[in-house]
Formats: C-alpha cells, structure tokens, sequence
C-alpha cells in the first residue's frame, strides 16, 4: 500500500538497544526472564513509550500489557499487533522484542502523522513466552486463549517453589481486565526473527510463515539402583546410563523422521548427584516436533520403545510422561497474502516458510485469525547472547508488518 505513515527504522533500533539494557549480561545478551524484576522494568519502559505516544494501557490479571489506539469505527474489533519481552536466562536483544517494538514504532509513527485507522490497533506483550521460568511456555497467550485456565495458570511454580500468581504480584504487573478479552479481536500479527538460518542462508529478506510445526513435550524418568563407585561393574542399575542411551536415541528418532522432525533434550536431573555413588534416578525433558500430528504419533512411539528396550536391556524402571502438546497450526491464507502483497510492493526478496518453534502467534491463531512474518538472523542463533539481526533485516520486517496491518486496520489519509 501506498503512504506517508513516518517509519522509522532508526528509531525501531534505539528501542531494541534501549530494552537490552535491561538485564543485560557480560556477553551482550539479555537476563529478563519472565515476572523477575527485570522483566518489570522491560514492562515499565513499554509503558511509558506508549503513554508518550497516546496509547491507552490495560493489563490482565495474567500480566499481559495490551496498548490500545482507537480507530475511527467503534464498530470494529482492534487489529493487534504482538510479541513478548521476556528472555531465556543467557538469551539474546532480539527474540519476541523485536516484534513488541516493531508494533510500537507502527503507533509511533501513526501518532505523529496525526493519522486514524478505520479499525483500533492494539500492541500486546504476551506473558511468559519463554517458559524459562515458569513451563509450558505461551502461558499468557494460552490463557488468553482458553487453552490453560486463569487457576492453573497462576498456580505454577518455578524452580524455587515460587508461584506464578506471586511473582505477578511482586513485580505489580498482575491487572483486573479478563484475559478472555484478547480473544475479540480482528486479527493478529506477529514479527519474529527467524531463529534458523534459511532466510540468510538464502538471502532473503523476509519469511511469510504459513504454518506451525506440530510439538510435545515428555518428561521421562529412568530408575535403577544406588551402589557404591567403588563396587564392580557386574549388575549394576546405573540410570543414569540407561538415560543416555535414551537420550542418545532421541536424535536418531528425530533424524529418521525427515528434514521437518526435531528432537531435543533441554534439561538432566540426577540423583543423588554424588561423585561416588551410581545414580538411582535420572529425568530428563524430551522435545519433539514434526510438520504433522501423525508423524510426531511415530515419534513418540518410538521413544516409548526404546525406553522398554532400555528397561529390558538393563535391569531398569522408565516412566515416560507427555507434558505438553501443540498440534500443527496453519495460519490465516487472507492474513498471510497481506504480508506478500507488501514485501512485493517494497521489492523485498520473500519466501513462504513453517515455524518449527512455538511462538504466541501459535496459541493464538487458535481463536482469531492470525499470522508471523521472519526476518533472518545471523547464522540462525537464537536462545543465545550471540543472537544478531541487522539494522536492515529490522526495518524490512518493521515495514512489511505496518503495510499488512494498516491494510486490514484501514488507515485514513492524515
């Protein structure tokens, strides 16, 4: 489309640098896990630069920040804008900010045109994105979504014990508005780094993501027996070597699967954890992911039988529980053929791609039409303190968002 709306790339990246300063860490990343006092000053200087540019705040009693412009049509339903500004503990300046702050450079830019849109637009920050801290990730956007009840929600705790609903309160960021009531909106865009490295790999400038892999998450105990380091190796029940046969068996399953099969084994607990005494116990996570339900069915079939193979082989208990699940999620065709049509206009290089990762966008195309736009990053790093984009990849992705979202807001000449 056709404008005059003053988008400023340069701004959009004084932003990024200005939120990186927050729990920023030695190696040039970012320390702002959900609903820590870090997250709560990332909240606190969104709000003020959506004050200074006319936005009106509300937030939930899940924490998730919803900025508001109001449109010229009382009739219509907002079109929102989102991401999240939590990080994992050694993550990067860009993952979820960027498309935060890329919807607020839209309103930035909208308010000093002095411009109206048919529609209201509203700017999301989703709580706990990351599920660093407190799991399953998407919580906020889940909720909201009706996919996790508002109780349970609040009930989980993190490593030390400390409830969701506590640690909203700590940092202030628990509001009154009902959660349920980011379900009525028009529809919804998500910008995001690609955190893989097709888009750079190919040279392109941005991704239309069509769709989300299909995901679930297992926790998977092994028990054996304690013994001494000393004793001999005969009969041993050592679980913690039945795990790593297991885990070992997670990337051959994810390998056989195909290009669209992932497999990953995030985090190990053993115990007792003493340098000389064999494990009686050792859990671990499991993540799969596959571009269809079926295939991640094989998966974890997979999984179950090599963990009686294990049990079998060596003497040992297994208990493999499912976690989490996320069934494949297509995106909206509409909402999607906007986002060509302006990297088009702009002469952007672009290319229809899946996301293989979870993002709010996920939860919440379950109840409104929505859509994710990439943009590359270096070497497709992510979940690092490495993580890089360029200025340029930023603003081709900052202005192929704000065409899209003006086309379905309806923007009036100033």
């Amino acid at each position: 489309m056709s404008h005059n709306i003053p988008l400023s790339g340069a701004r959009l990246w004084y932003a990024l640098m200005e939120m990186a300063t927050i729990g920023a860490t030695p190696r040039g990343g970012c320390n702002r896990q959900t609903l820590t006092p870090e997250d709560g000053e990332g909240r606190a200087l969104l709000a003020r630069w959506g004050e200074a540019c006319g936005l009106t705040l509300t937030t939930d009693r899940l924490g998730n920040m919803a900025l508001l412009r109001p449109g010229r049509d009382p009739s219509r339903r907002p079109v929102a804008i989102g991401s999240h500004l939590d990080t994992q503990p050694t993550g990067g300046k860009f993952d979820g900010v960027l498309g935060v702050l890329a919807g607020l450079e839209v309103m930035r830019a909208l308010h000093e045109a002095g411009a109206e849109t048919e529609a209201p637009i509203l700017l999301v920050n989703w709580t706990n994105e990351e599920g660093a801290r407190f799991s399953p990730p998407m919580m906020g956007s889940g909720a909201a979504m009706g996919l996790f009840t508002e109780a349970e929600t609040l009930a989980r705790t993190d490593p030390d014990g400390i409830r969701f609903g506590d640690a909203l309160e700590a940092i202030g960021a628990r509001g009154d508005a009902d959660p349920a009531a980011l379900l009525d909106i028009e529809a919804y865009f998500e910008l995001h780094i690609e955190q893989g490295p097709v888009l750079e790999r190919e040279g392109l400038d941005v991704g239309i993501v069509t769709h989300a892999l299909a995901q679930r998450w297992f926790d998977v105990t092994v028990t054996g027996e304690e013994s001494h380091g000393g004793g001999g190796m005969a009969g041993r029940r050592d679980a913690l070597v039945g795990a790593a046969q297991l885990i070992a068996e997670i990337e051959a399953i994810a390998l056989r699967s195909g290009s669209d099969g992932r497999g990953t084994v995030g985090r190990v607990a053993v115990h007792p954890s003493s340098r000389n005494v064999v494990p009686s116990r050792a859990t671990f996570t499991v993540d799969f992911r596959h571009r269809d339900d079926a295939a991640l069915d094989g998966m974890e079939a997979a999984l179950r039988e090599a963990a009686a193979r294990v049990v079998a082989e060596r003497g040992l208990g297994a208990e493999v529980s499912v976690f989490w699940t996320s069934p494949e999620t297509p995106f909206d065709r509409t909402l999607a053929a906007r986002l060509r049509d302006a990297a088009t206009a702009r002469g952007f290089r672009q290319r229809d791609m899946p996301t293989g990762i979870g993002h709010d966008a996920v939860y919440v195309a379950r109840g409104v039409p929505s859509v994710m736009l990439f943009t590359p990053c270096e070497g497709g790093i992510s979940h690092n303190e490495a993580e890089a984009i360029t200025p340029a990849w930023a603003e081709a992705g900052l202005l192929v968002l704000a065409d899209a979202v003006l086309a379905t807001a309806g923007l009036v000449r100033a």
